[in-house]
């Protein structure tokens, strides 16, 4: 969903380094964004791109640390909206698929005792399991599976198309449904045969 930005004649009025002055003051670097209750202050013209790349105002924000402050202080709350939360402020941004990229699985054990570790294109770590859940969606006409993984509260990370196929070779088929094993729960990745690589 995109909510058009009516404020200063459709830019924002707030700027990167007006986010880095409100984060300055947080301690040691803690950012409890889960339990920040700022209000709402309308839209920043950022956007999260399907490539996990991040743009301000039409420029790409080639800075990785600028990049990993801001996605730390990343929330997506129950209206299904990604917003950027300070103590003082909350801003609206766009993500035209996910918060983050899974970009690698490893697994160790085998069967109902496999665990899987994700790593996103920002560097955390995610173990698969109640807390970080597998999902697949599933285009009814293609086939085609759009899957991801829960990184924290409700921000998830699209599993990319080769991590995604790492996952099929490790499936097992049950009651007809494929899907793999991590952290003590089953989570499927479609019907049988229909991510055949």
């Amino acid at each position: 969903m995109t909510i058009e930005n009516t404020l200063n004649e459709g830019k924002s009025p707030f700027s990167l380094q007006d986010l880095m002055e409100a984060l300055a003051d947080t301690s040691g670097g803690e950012r409890p964004v889960e339990r920040w209750n700022p209000d709402y202050c309308g839209e920043m013209d950022l956007i999260i791109k399907a490539d996990g790349s991040w743009w301000h105002e039409g420029s790409r924000i080639t800075r990785r640390g600028m990049v990993d402050l801001f996605a730390s202080v990343l929330r997506k709350d129950e209206d299904g909206r990604t917003y950027l939360v300070t103590p003082v402020e909350k801003l609206g941004v766009q993500v035209e698929r996910a918060h983050f990229l899974a970009i690698r699985v490893d697994a160790t054990g085998e069967g109902e005792a496999q665990r899987l570790f994700f790593k996103t294109n920002l560097g955390e770590t995610v173990e698969a399991g109640s807390d970080h859940p597998i999902r697949v969606e599933t285009d009814e006409k293609t086939m085609e599976p759009d899957p991801y993984v829960g990184v924290r509260g409700r921000l998830e990370a699209a599993i990319t198309r080769a991590v995604f196929y790492e996952l099929v070779d490790l499936a097992v088929e049950t009651d007809g449904t494929l899907g793999v094993w991590a952290g003590g729960q089953f989570f499927p990745l479609g019907p049988k045969g229909a991510h055949a690589a």
